[in-house]
């Protein structure tokens, strides 16, 4: 068959400074991948493309890239899966990172972040005489979350990290609630502390583009999530994040529908002048497209609210 990938390009010694997309024409078999195609390419049409990859299997990760716009691991994204009629196929370094040449990115700040995670067991009290032995059904739950193969892929797509490149990001987070989910671990307390700072779990959108394309099932937001409840459980309820999710929860409770009018004074706090002021911006760009939320005492219950507010009662009651 024939295919079309075009490939975006980036060479730092060449004089022209910034990146451009070739095309590149080649006959390949039905069985074929993105990243046999473009070993195909570097072998038989252009020996200076770089790009990175290993085990050909799904394993090692180093082959993710954004292919069509998405990240995917290359080896495992068949040509004909993606353009069955010879339509171009888009190939693109990993996004949230910078491009050090064609599709090869610095990964050095992705591992910086998983290494301040603490990625390793921290037990506590006397050392056993033998292994330490963890519950059947705990490492069952945190079989999902061990799978990562740490590719990147959900750093790539995370909508939170093109904002703001200090958030850790799901990968180093996914790995921090294995962690944390152990156990046999004994430093929850601090862990939780720590990722309940800024940059930490409250910083995560709930874009899913993480779940998305997780080529692993490791499902990175619904793990910021788990340590999101696990940081409320533990006590630490007088932050932004914890206020957040009790302002939201308690306007849906009362009336059937967000009160978004107090989610920033309810979230910052009312004399947190400096924050308020600078969601200010926010909130005018909402006026003036017409979607400024009535304010209390205007924010009247919805038809149906105390359905609603059973629904949480019930699902209170279920944790207690």
């Amino acid at each position: 068959m024939q295919a079309t990938l075009a490939v975006r390009r980036y060479d730092p010694e060449s004089t022209y400074a910034g990146s451009y997309t070739e095309e590149f024409k080649l006959e390949v078999p039905e069985h074929f991948t993105v990243l046999d195609s473009l070993i195909k390419i570097r072998e038989e049409q252009d020996p200076s493309l770089s790009l990175r990859c290993s085990c050909r299997a799904a394993i090692c990760g180093s082959c993710a890239m954004r292919v069509n716009g998405q990240a995917r691991l290359a080896c495992k994204t068949k040509v004909i899966s993606l353009s069955p009629t010879g339509s171009p196929i888009t190939v693109e370094p990993m996004g949230n990172q910078r491009v050090i040449r064609d599709l090869v990115v610095d990964t050095t700040p992705f591992w910086n972040k998983v290494r301040s995670v603490q990625p390793y067991l921290q037990p506590n009290g006397p050392e056993p005489e033998e292994e330490y032995i963890a519950p059947n059904e705990a490492m069952i739950e945190l079989t999902g979350v061990m799978g990562c193969i740490m590719c990147g892929a959900c750093v790539s797509d995370c909508t939170a990290l093109e904002v703001d490149s200090n958030f850790l990001g799901p990968a180093a987070l996914a790995k921090a609630y294995r962690f944390i989910g152990d156990p046999r671990d004994g430093a929850d307390k601090e862990r939780l502390s720590s990722l309940n700072e800024y940059t930490g779990v409250w910083d995560c959108t709930r874009c899913y583009m993480c779940v998305e394309v997780c080529p692993k099932g490791v499902a990175p937001m619904d793990r910021i999530m788990q340590i999101r409840e696990k940081v409320v459980e533990s006590g630490i309820t007088n932050t932004p994040g914890a206020r957040h999710i009790n302002s939201f929860s308690h306007s849906v409770a009362h009336s059937g529908w967000l009160d978004e009018s107090r989610l920033a004074v309810d979230s910052w706090g009312m004399f947190n002048i400096p924050k308020l002021i600078a969601a200010l911006p926010v909130g005018l760009r909402a006026l003036i497209r017409g979607k400024f939320p009535l304010p209390a005492p205007f924010h009247k219950k919805r038809p149906g609210a105390d359905n609603v507010a059973r629904i949480f009662r019930r699902l209170e009651g279920s944790k207690k």
